[in-house]
C-alpha cells in the first residue's frame, strides 16, 4: 500500500495553491474555486486542496513534507516572505523541523530525518 493523496480544507483554494506552489508542489489539477491538486516533487504522491464554507476547529492536522535541502529551503522560503513559527530545528526525535502555517491555518511540517524517518532507534519489531 502507498500513500497516494492527502486532501487539506480551504476557504480560498486559489491562496492556497499559491502558497503550495511556493513550498515548491506542481500544480496538476486546477478546478477554481473548488479543487486544486498537487504533485509532490521526488515522488509519486499528490496534495489537494478543497474549499469549505467553513475550516475545521480544534487542533486540525499536520502535514509533514520531507525536505532533504531543508535549511536551504527555510532560507529561500523565510527570504521570499513566508511567515515561519520556528524556523528548522533539531527535535529530540531525531528529526529537524520548520514549522509554518498554510492560509487556512492548517499546520505544516517541513523537515528532514534521513534514516530515523522510518527506522528510528525506538522502533518496534525491529
Amino acid at each position: 500500500m502507498q500513500l497516494n493523496q492527502v486532501t487539506v480544507p480551504a476557504l480560498d483554494v486559489a491562496r492556497a495553491a499559491a502558497f503550495y506552489q511556493q513550498l515548491g508542489l506542481r500544480l496538476i489539477v486546477k478546478a477554481l474555486p473548488h479543487y486544486v491538486r498537487l504533485e509532490c516533487p521526488g515522488g509519486g504522491s499528490t496534495f489537494s486542496v478543497h474549499q469549505v464554507e467553513e475550516l475545521p476547529h480544534g487542533e486540525g492536522i499536520s502535514v509533514y513534507f520531507e525536505c532533504a535541502d531543508l535549511d536551504e529551503r527555510y532560507e529561500r522560503l523565510h527570504n521570499q516572505g513566508v511567515d515561519f513559527e520556528q524556523p528548522p530545528t533539531d527535535q529530540s526525535w531525531m528529526w529537524r523541523e520548520a514549522r509554518l502555517r498554510d492560509p487556512a491555518g492548517n499546520r505544516i511540517i517541513l523537515y528532514w530525518a534521513g534514516e530515523h524517518r522510518r527506522y528510528p532507534p525506538w522502533r518496534v519489531g525491529e
